[in-house]
């Protein structure tokens, strides 16, 4: 049995919209700063050419697509970790709410994300399987980046900011969560 204690929520999450913002702003700044436009290009960039600007453009933004991923990946775990709580606080008695607080009763707050609180989703709600198997396999592309990238993934399809953000938006806006 797992420790009933409450998770006090911290409403610091990070919301999707935020993110994209910040990855815009980023985005914005790593153009202007890797190209000779830079008022302090011709000091940064001294004997540099235009293709080997063009390499650390690509590679610093590749690098921060990577990290904002993340941060999203990580903002939609906070989503739907918070939304478990929520329907095992309020003790609701949709057939969803009701394995989350069996599960709670298990594992408390430590219930895996895909094992548990995913496949409850796929199992006993309306979301659409297809969207949820789309995060578990999402969420595979957030392990390989928390955990390093020593390997080479197989995740089935390619990962970018884009899919990750679409993804994001498409999930908020499709499934009923509580504490949205």
């Amino acid at each position: 049995m797992a420790s009933q204690s409450k998770v006090s929520l911290s409403g610091s999450e990070p919301q999707i919209d935020e993110i994209d913002q910040h990855y815009r702003d980023t985005t914005s700044s790593i153009r202007l700063y890797f190209s000779f436009d830079n008022p302090r290009a011709e000091i940064l960039f001294a004997g540099t050419s235009q293709l080997e600007l063009q390499e650390q453009l690509d590679s610093v933004s590749d690098e921060n697509e990577q990290l904002i991923s993340m941060n999203l990946l990580s903002a939609l775990e906070a989503v739907f970790r918070i939304d478990y709580l929520q329907r095992c606080y309020k003790r609701k008695k949709d057939p969803l709410s009701r394995v989350f607080q069996q599960v709670h009763r298990d594992k408390g707050t430590r219930a895996s994300l895909e094992d548990d609180i995913f496949d409850a989703w796929k199992e006993h709600s309306n979301a659409p399987n297809q969207l949820v198997s789309e995060l578990k396999s999402a969420f595979k592309f957030r392990h390989w980046l928390a955990h390093g990238r020593y390997w080479t993934p197989k995740l089935g399809r390619k990962y970018d900011y884009y899919s990750i953000f679409t993804l994001g938006q498409t999930v908020v806006s499709s499934f009923p969560l509580e504490g949205q």
